[in-house]
């Protein structure tokens, strides 16, 4: 058994609600609230795999639209006691999902000026969202291979929320059709 995850559940719409061989969860948006229900989840059942869709901003330029299987996650809204910002004081600064694909820059901040842009590619992410990063960390602590799909929605760039909220169901369409293709649905 698979357990499908979303932080929102307009991330999930186009998916029929029951699907064969996969649970399904929606943590809600954010670090803590994805750690929290992702931990609730695997703390109930054990799961062959963990399977993430949603959406992420394209923080570089030559990241085109379209979806990106992740290979790493960085937090680019923390800093260790020397300042150092992406190093967290506890934290690893990456968590992998031994997959090959892109790196996710993670944090609890919705990513949509070009400040916050410049910092997060200079940290190396190319996709931002809010939740990849503690859903990885989390598969880890309980051993269980993940697997994260993020669609861009948006440039992460000034109005990126209006643009979001336009696009989201063709994005979880899209999402859609891609995972019935990868997973034979």
């Amino acid at each position: 058994m698979r357990l499908l995850v979303a932080a929102l559940a307009s991330e999930l719409q186009a998916f029929p609600a029951e699907l064969s061989g996969f649970d399904r969860l929606v943590t809600g948006p954010g670090k803590l609230m994805a750690a929290y229900g992702l931990t609730r989840a695997l703390d109930a059942t054990r799961y062959d795999e963990i399977v993430v869709v949603g959406t992420a901003g394209a923080v570089d330029d030559s990241v085109e639209s379209g979806i990106y299987d992740v290979s790493a996650a960085i937090q680019h809204d923390v800093q260790d006691l020397d300042g150092v910002i992406g190093q967290h004081v506890s934290l690893p600064s990456r968590v992998e999902t031994g997959r090959d694909g892109v790196t996710i820059a993670t944090g609890d901040i919705f990513v949509d000026d070009a400040d916050a842009v410049a910092r997060i590619r200079g940290l190396g992410g190319v996709l931002v969202d809010m939740e990849t990063f503690s859903f990885i960390w989390v598969a880890q602590k309980f051993d269980v291979p993940i697997r994260v799909m993020r669609i861009v929605s948006d440039r992460a760039q000034d109005g990126a929320t209006q643009v979001w909220d336009d696009v989201v169901a063709a994005c979880s369409a899209q999402l859609w059709e891609h995972m019935r293709r990868e997973y034979s649905l």
